[in-house]
């Protein structure tokens, strides 16, 4: 029983909750949960169009919406602003000091030659009245909002110190319902839940989607023809390819640091266990080799160990193996349920999915095992995947009884819930930063 349960919970029970909806509803749509506080204020000032540019994105609304979804800043309401200059000659320092702004953005967009858009911003610290950051860039029209995403990420490290996520993406599952015939569909949107693409239309569950270190790729397992396949999709071309699908199990991808190797779990030669393919030759290694169900491998960012989840000690728990072979050791002892780990992009710590009183939550532990701390306070919490700046963690969650995706500050702050006007979503990946 105790085997089933880890199957199901684990890798399969997200069969019964697969979710989402038709392109007519495909954005996702994100609703700032619980508090800031401390966060810190900031002006964001309409960017000025010169020289006759007619941008069709609000570029500076899209920076202070990214920046107020991290927590750690609070963007000033445009209404509540005196003055909105785009020139560093305009901007009264005394003004903002007495709207209570620490830092203050302005910027310009002026057509550029050969077609598309020049930006420039500069970031100002209101009470010294330095200018602590300035940059340019060019856009084409279609990419405003990547390019509003890149100025954010530049605000956020020059006034956090930290590597900033906007302009990454994120991978996840919908279906319109959880009834079995509900078409599902693989989908790769902006982090902000816009642009979204489809990768895989199917009729048949698809689940566990990772991405490829250079963030051009996807693998993922499908149930095409009832048989569970793992395959690999680059995103560019739509091109894929199925690399596994052999008799039984076929699941849990996780490419290797370097992109050279997949990790997996196979059943063909009996129990499940954690096979690793090299993708140049498709040669596989078996890692593990035990009776009880070993799945859902994860790598360490080094390359140099593995994670997964066994019940070999009797009930599912967090195991650690290195990438060369060899025995396998427990990392987690406290609680009776670990899953589905993975390990933060410093590798100091390990996300997963732990049960309390019945309840399935999202908790952090040191990647040497110790005390966990929980994240989340759902029932049904599962498929945690880190921000590659290792700052949030995003994973699958519920609300009002849909399929919804929840992120969580590691620090603490405001949280972010993404859904979808109709339908469900699961199986959320944070993509790695952009090569």
């Amino acid at each position: 029983m105790q085997r089933l349960s880890l199957v199901v919970a684990g890798t399969f029970l997200c069969l019964l909750m697969l979710a989402a909806i038709g392109q007519a509803h495909a954005k996702l749509t994100i609703e700032v949960t619980g508090g800031a506080e401390g966060a810190q204020p900031i002006a964001i000032v309409p960017f000025g169009d010169v020289d006759g540019a007619r941008p069709g994105v609000d570029v500076a609304n899209v920076i202070s919406a990214d920046l107020t979804r991290s927590g750690r800043f609070r963007a000033m309401a445009r209404r509540e602003m005196l003055a909105t200059p785009s020139r560093q000659e305009d901007v009264d320092f005394r003004e903002w000091q007495l709207l209570g702004m620490n830092n203050l953005l302005i910027g310009e967009i002026r057509p550029a030659e050969g077609g598309g858009y020049d930006l420039s911003w500069r970031l100002f610290d209101v009470f010294s009245g330095d200018q602590l950051a300035a940059r340019s860039l060019r856009s084409t029209e279609r990419g405003l909002r990547h390019a509003a995403h890149r100025i954010a990420d530049q605000v956020y490290e020059t006034l956090t110190g930290e590597r900033g996520v906007f302009a990454t993406r994120l991978a996840y599952v919908t279906s319109r319902d959880r009834s079995v015939d509900s078409r599902v569909i693989l989908r790769v949107s902006d982090s902000d839940g816009y642009n979204p693409q489809t990768i895989v239309d199917s009729a048949e569950p698809i689940l566990s989607p990772a991405w490829s270190p250079d963030g051009k790729r996807l693998a993922y397992v499908s149930f095409e023809n009832r048989q569970p396949s793992i395959y690999i999709q680059e995103l560019a071309t739509g091109r894929r390819q199925r690399v596994a699908s052999y008799e039984g199990i076929n699941g849990s991808p996780a490419f290797s640091p370097d992109g050279r190797r997949l990790a997996m779990t196979l059943s063909k030669d009996g129990s499940p266990d954690i096979y690793l393919m090299d993708l140049a030759s498709g040669n596989l290694t078996q890692l593990t080799d035990h009776y009880a169900i070993d799945t859902e491998p994860a790598w360490s960012p080094d390359g140099r160990h593995l994670v997964f989840t066994s019940d070999r000690g009797g009930r599912p728990q967090i195991y650690r193996v290195a990438a060369s072979g060899g025995p396998a050791e427990r990392v987690t002892y406290e609680g009776e349920y670990n899953a589905a780990a993975s390990y933060s992009p410093d590798g100091q710590y390990l996300v997963m999915v732990t049960r309390v009183g019945g309840r399935f939550r999202i908790a952090l532990t040191d990647a040497q095992g110790g005390s966990r701390r929980l994240l989340s306070n759902g029932a049904l919490d599962e498929s945690p995947s880190f921000a590659p700046n290792g700052s949030m963690v995003i994973y699958a969650s519920e609300n009002n009884g849909r399929g919804v995706l929840s992120v969580t500050p590691i620090a603490g702050g405001a949280g972010q819930r993404l859904s979808q006007e109709v339908g469900e979503v699961r199986e959320p990946a944070w993509s790695p930063f952009p090569r």
